[in-house]
């Protein structure tokens, strides 16, 4: 059966293997840890189990629109999403639905469906810059033609994500660094746009309105890491280390093996044991072992990204699997760096894992643009296979008559 269904589906055949089993893993994880949080809002953990596979299987539909559009397509599409996603972002900070001070939110209208537009930013800023790369190609190193009308859109997304989501900015100028070193930017220009980003976050930190919780989050992890050093006990009972450390109990007593699928004692503990923290669960239940595991499905996928850009005939293709690939391994690692202790909270979820809207949905299409390419280059490569072939003789067959 499942061999049935991989063959109706193009591109990499190991990147759909790795999207089905961490959304089925996602599945097991998800109702694992909603029981506190369908406990709170008076709901039946079933129900938030059949929204997120809801979630999932729209996302899969997406991923196979996705992939059946030539990726070629995205190339104008990613005009169209900057000159959607730059008004809306600027909408969300002014109009967004408020959380922990941070408006990082649009509530869709009719479904009620709140919408993170960072989650569409990434994706088209991603896109965009594959395109604007892939084109100036011949003068990359013409600082008008190139690199003020590249850096000015990396400029200003990041910006407007960092108002509210510093950790997304951050996460997503470190993908455009690697896209404009393989895109041969000058390690001069870089550091220079490197520099101004720098300088753009740290007046987001200052006078920004999340300004508290940075300074906080950074405090706290430097406070615990520092206790660390010196030798002397960490306060458990710390607020401001709350979730940090209830994470470390859940990694420290999953052991090996693990407690066990459903047998968590932290999630009735963690405030968001189902997203933010859902990598210290996992680790908790399926132990070390299954740590280590899905840090490998992440590793493969990343490996599978790699290996399409080495394959890919055109440029945009190969901007396009290398900028969508490190965003989403680099958000998973940071979700699991922060779940271990190895970083300040920042409430990036696990990709394709954690419960989720938007975040689920935007992951399976930057998945579908990444199969998309593969599959034209399964296509190239059929057709190249064809067309060395020998020609066979033609036999005539003459007619007998009766």
């Amino acid at each position: 059966m499942v061999e049935h269904l991989l063959s109706k589906l193009k591109g990499d055949r190991w990147i759909w293997i790795i999207v089905i089993l961490l959304s089925g893993w996602s599945l097991l994880a998800v109702y694992s840890s909603v029981g506190t949080l369908a406990y709170k809002e008076g709901k039946g953990t079933e129900l938030y189990l059949f929204k997120h596979f809801s979630l999932i299987a729209v996302g899969f539909v997406l991923m196979y629109l996705s992939h059946k559009l030539d990726y070629r397509y995205y190339a104008g599409i990613s005009k169209l999403l900057m000159a959607i996603t730059i008004p809306l972002l600027l909408y969300t900070l002014i109009f967004g639905s408020k959380v922990n001070d941070a408006s990082r939110w649009v509530t869709i209208p009719v479904i009620n469906q709140t919408f993170q537009t960072s989650d569409l930013a990434k994706l088209a800023l991603i896109t965009f810059l594959a395109r604007m790369l892939s084109r100036k190609q011949e003068e990359i190193k013409d600082v008008k033609k190139s690199f003020i009308p590249i850096m000015g859109a990396v400029c200003g997304v990041f910006v407007l994500i960092a108002w509210a989501n510093m950790s997304t900015a951050i996460m997503l100028f470190g993908v455009c660094v690697l896209l404009l070193l393989i895109g041969r930017i000058s390690f001069k220009q870089i550091a220079i746009v490197s520099a101004g980003v720098v300088l753009l976050g740290i007046i987001v930190v200052s006078v920004g309105p999340r300004r508290a919780t940075y300074y906080s989050r950074v405090k706290s992890f430097i406070g615990v890491e520092k206790e660390k050093q010196e030798g002397m006990p960490v306060s458990f009972q710390d607020d401001k280390n709350y979730q940090a450390n209830n994470a470390k109990i859940a990694i420290a007593t999953g052991g090996v093996f693990g407690k066990g699928p459903g047998n968590s004692i932290q999630r009735n503990v963690l405030p968001h044991p189902y997203s933010d923290f859902i990598f210290a669960i996992i680790i908790e239940e399926y132990g070390t072992i299954g740590g280590v595991v899905l840090i490998f499905l992440y590793l493969a996928l990343m490996y599978r990204c790699i290996r399409i850009v080495t394959l890919s005939p055109k440029a945009f293709g190969a901007f396009l699997a290398a900028g969508l690939g490190f965003s989403l391994t680099i958000q998973a690692f940071a979700n699991m760096a922060v779940a271990v202790g190895l970083g300040p909270v920042t409430g990036v979820p696990l990709p394709l894992v954690s419960m989720g809207g938007t975040s689920i949905l935007f992951t399976s299409i930057a998945l579908g643009i990444i199969l998309s390419v593969s599959r034209n280059i399964e296509e190239l490569k059929g057709k190249q296979e064809l067309d060395e072939r020998p020609k066979e003789k033609r036999v005539v067959v003459g007619t007998i008559s009766a």
